[in-house]
This record gives structure tokens, C-alpha cells and sequence, in this order.
């Protein structure tokens, strides 16, 4: 099959002109479905402090616990991509599953934090895996077609920014709300214990998210951006057709140049910060506290909070704003170079007699996280667009389950470090003071990890090929084979 050129010459036109503009209100249905999917995360990972801190468990089985379940991902995301790309029913491709996986998702989050530390370690460790590999089955069912949803609801360059950047304002709420179940989880005017919070908290958490993943299937609808007669069907014939047309599928998604390039900078960014960023909890306590949560009060969750109101209020607008006026690749590398400086900054403001001082670097090392998914699923839209010009086939809910199958199994390789880490600096989970030597090293580990992985993360988008003029190309490229067949 030959690949089309593209004319770097071509002129932008905007959303109006191509009929692609997303009314607000799906904007809003599509955002309130990105809190849930960042809600849950958000809420999982304050949630598993306790594993360590309240519930004794070794830092070696907390980093299994984060790893295992990926490996049943490796297998699910995928499969539930190809397989929402080839659903055909009266309510769409997507919205079935995602209303099917919001109720797994809800359920399954409420039964795996029924734990108590009357419970033997090894009976909390299989009862939470158990339930937790549910989980995350149930959050690829919604995840995997909510996200290829979003790529589908506009055919325009600059619009499928607005749309990314209106859902994680959104959904940077659930980062502005989680850490405040810090306090509730150790205030004991809440609960006797952190473990007796998380059976009550995760229902209330479980049952709202749930809700709002609904949301997207309800009220979201797609746009029909495939211009070309090409309509995906399931082989028929064994189950080992379907996986060879699975695997021709994956093949071909993995080597899409610009597609290999973000999901590089996003696994190496995302993951390097995912990593470290529970160590904000032990420094504050452990280093700036003496080990006593009580004593941290407020804190863990002021440095959580203010991070994500820095992002919703300052990073994403600015980053919705310069992608526009810029393109989508200066804006990531201006701001990627910016969270370098806020990561060096935090050897210094993190200190015990002056907690405010921590909060100084914060507006600029969220620009890293911040506004690192709006531009990403920008941009995994314009390379569904490249696909299809090269192989005149529609794949977003492969590009989205490969894409964020990376970004998970990042997320549990960096559970897994994490616990490493911890043992390897000298943390122990049983002791209120800890050594020196091992607050130095969560302190050193929370600024060179990240500050590594966004350096690698800049290097390998350094030449990413779809500027605004190129994917304009492309879409009308794409019009014009649709209107000669």
C-alpha cells in the first residue's frame, strides 16, 4: 500500500469551517467521564499508603501489588481495543462497554479495600490482588473505549485541543480532591484507625466515580471521522483468527513513527514522576514531621491540592492557549524544560521548620504532569488521522488501549521501583523515625527520577513530525479520497 505525501504548505482552517466545533455541553459529558478516570487513580494512590502505613505490608509486596495486575492489562487493553473498533449496535462502538466497565470499575474498587490488619500480611496481599486484577479489568472495559471516544469527537487540529484540555481541567479535580482523604483516612476524630477509613471511604468514592463514568455513555456522541469506505469487521473463523487479526492490528499501531515518540515521552515522563510521587507523603511526614501524620495535619494534602489548582487554574489554560498559538510540540517542550527547574527546587523546599516553603516550586514543576495528557491525546487523534491515510483503516481504540496500557503498565514497573526504592534507601514501614540517610534518599529519588525521565521524554519528541500544517494535509487529503473512491 503506498503512503500518501503530505504538504507542508497546506493552510489551517478552523473548526467552524470544517463543521468539526464540539458543542460545550459534550465537552462537559466527555470531562465529567475524564474525572472518574482520573479519580480512581488519584484516590488509588493515596489509598495505598496504607497498605505500608497502616496495614504493615512490606514495601517488596506493595511493589507486586502495583506490577501484577498490569501483566493481565497487557493482554486486556489491547483485546478491548480491537474489539470496541469492530462493535457495531444501536447505541455506537463505544458507549456500551463504557457504561458495562463503570459499574465493574465502581464495584470492584468499594470490595478490595474491605481490609483489616487483623488480617494475616499474606491474606490482605492475595484478597487485594485478587480484587484489584477486577479492577482493572473493569476499568478497561470503560477506559479503553472512553478515550478512543475522545478521539473521535472532532476532525479538527485546534479542536481536539479544546476538547483534551476542557476534560482534564475537569478531571484534575480528582487530583484536587484525593489528597484531602489524607486527612480523613489519619484524622482520628474520623476513624480509630487508617484502615477502618478506607473500608468506609472507597464506597463513597467507588459509588461516585462509578456514577460519573456513566456519564460519557450516556450523553456523549461521536462524529464520523473516517473518510474512507473502509468498515472493520471480526474475522470469521477460530479464536485464533481473531487473534491474528489482533496481533496484524497491533503491529501495525506500533509502528507508526509519531505514535512510538509520545508514547516513549509519555511512558519515560509520567511513570519517572508516578514513581516518587507517594514519596511527597513520607518526606512530609517522616522528614518534615518526625513520623507522626497528625502532626503533618493538613499538609500531605495542601501539597496535592495546590499542585492540582495550579494546574487546572494556571497550567492547562496556558498550555491550551500556547499549543494554538505555537503547535502542539514547542508547547511540550517549553513546558516539560520548565518542571525541570520546580524538581531542583524541591531539595531546598522541603524543610522541616518552614512547611510553606514546599509549596514554592509547585506552579512550576506541575507544568510536567500538568499539561502532559492534553497535549498527548491531542495528538493520538492526529495520528489516527495518519493511520488511516497509510492504511485507509480507523484504529483509535487500539492507538488509545496501546497508549494507555503503556501508560499503566508504567504505572505499576513504577510501583514496583517504588517499593524498591524504599527498601533500598532504608525505609522501614515499622519505624517512626527513620534514618538520615534514608529521608536523603526518598528526598534525592523524588527529584532525579522524574528530572531523568523528562529529559528522555524531551529527547525523544525532539523530532515529532505532525505539525498543524501537516495533520491539515492530511484531513484534506483524507476528504478528497473520500469524495473520488
Amino acid at each position: 500500500m503506498t503512503t500518501q505525501t503530505v504538504n507542508l504548505d497546506a493552510q489551517p482552517r478552523s473548526p467552524e469551517a470544517t463543521g468539526a466545533s464540539i458543542p460545550m455541553g459534550q465537552k462537559i459529558a466527555f470531562g465529567l467521564g475524564m474525572l472518574a478516570n482520573q479519580m480512581f487513580p488519584a484516590a488509588l494512590g493515596i489509598f495505598m499508603v496504607i497498605l505500608v502505613q497502616g496495614l504493615g505490608m512490606s514495601p517488596i509486596l506493595w511493589g507486586f501489588i502495583f506490577f501484577l495486575p498490569k501483566l493481565v492489562d497487557a493482554i486486556t487493553d489491547p483485546l478491548m481495543g480491537y474489539i470496541s473498533d469492530r462493535t457495531e449496535s444501536r447505541w455506537g462502538k463505544r458507549r456500551p462497554y463504557i457504561f458495562v466497565g463503570a459499574i465493574a470499575a465502581g464495584l470492584s474498587y468499594m470490595a478490595m479495600w474491605q481490609l483489616s490488619a487483623d488480617n494475616s500480611q499474606m491474606y490482605n496481599f492475595w484478597y487485594f490482588l485478587a480484587w484489584s486484577i477486577v479492577f482493572f479489568i473493569g476499568m478497561t472495559i470503560f477506559s479503553v473505549p472512553y478515550v478512543a471516544m475522545g478521539y473521535e469527537m472532532s476532525k479538527d487540529y485546534h479542536e481536539r485541543t479544546r476538547l483534551m484540555a476542557v476534560a482534564q481541567w475537569i478531571g484534575q479535580w480528582a487530583w484536587v480532591i484525593a489528597p484531602w482523604f489524607w486527612v480523613v483516612l489519619y484524622d482520628p476524630d474520623w476513624f480509630a484507625s487508617a484502615a477502618e477509613g478506607a473500608r468506609t471511604v472507597s464506597i463513597y468514592v467507588g459509588g461516585a466515580c462509578m456514577l460519573l463514568a456513566m456519564v460519557p455513555a450516556v450523553f456523549c456522541r461521536s462524529v464520523e471521522v473516517s473518510d474512507s469506505a473502509y468498515q472493520p469487521v471480526v474475522p470469521v473463523g477460530s479464536v485464533a483468527d481473531v487473534f491474528r487479526d489482533l496481533l496484524r492490528g497491533v503491529t501495525i499501531t506500533f509502528r507508526n513513527k509519531p505514535f512510538q515518540k509520545i508514547c516513549i515521552a509519555t511512558f519515560c515522563i509520567f511513570n519517572a514522576y508516578n514513581c516518587v510521587a507517594g514519596f511527597a507523603f513520607f518526606i512530609i511526614v517522616y522528614y518534615m514531621h518526625g513520623g507522626d501524620p497528625v502532626a503533618a495535619g493538613n499538609w500531605p494534602a495542601l501539597f496535592g491540592c495546590i499542585s492540582a489548582l495550579c494546574t487546572c487554574f494556571m497550567v492547562i489554560p496556558i498550555i491550551n492557549w500556547m499549543a494554538q498559538r505555537y503547535g502542539k510540540l514547542p508547547t511540550f517542550l517549553i513546558t516539560q524544560s520548565v518542571s525541570l527547574l520546580g524538581y531542583a527546587m524541591f531539595w531546598w523546599s522541603f524543610t522541616p521548620g518552614n512547611p510553606y516553603l514546599m509549596l514554592v516550586p509547585i506552579p512550576l514543576f506541575v507544568f510536567g504532569i500538568g499539561g502532559l495528557f492534553t497535549l498527548m491525546m491531542s495528538m493520538t487523534a492526529d495520528i489516527c488521522d495518519l493511520d488511516e491515510l497509510e492504511t485507509h483503516e480507523r484504529r483509535e481504540g487500539l492507538f488509545g488501549a496501546i497508549y494507555w496500557w503503556m501508560v499503566k503498565f508504567g504505572a505499576a514497573f513504577a510501583g514496583l521501583l517504588s517499593g524498591l526504592i524504599l527498601s533500598a534507601v532504608g525505609f522501614d514501614q515499622n519505624q517512626t523515625v527513620q534514618t538520615e540517610s534514608a529521608l536523603n534518599g526518598l528526598r534525592a529519588a523524588f527529584i532525579l527520577v522524574p528530572v531523568t525521565g523528562t529529559l528522555i521524554g524531551i529527547w525523544a519528541m525532539r523530532s515529532y513530525e505532525l505539525g498543524e500544517s501537516q495533520v491539515r494535509e492530511i484531513r484534506r487529503q483524507l476528504n478528497a479520497r473520500a469524495a473520488n473512491p
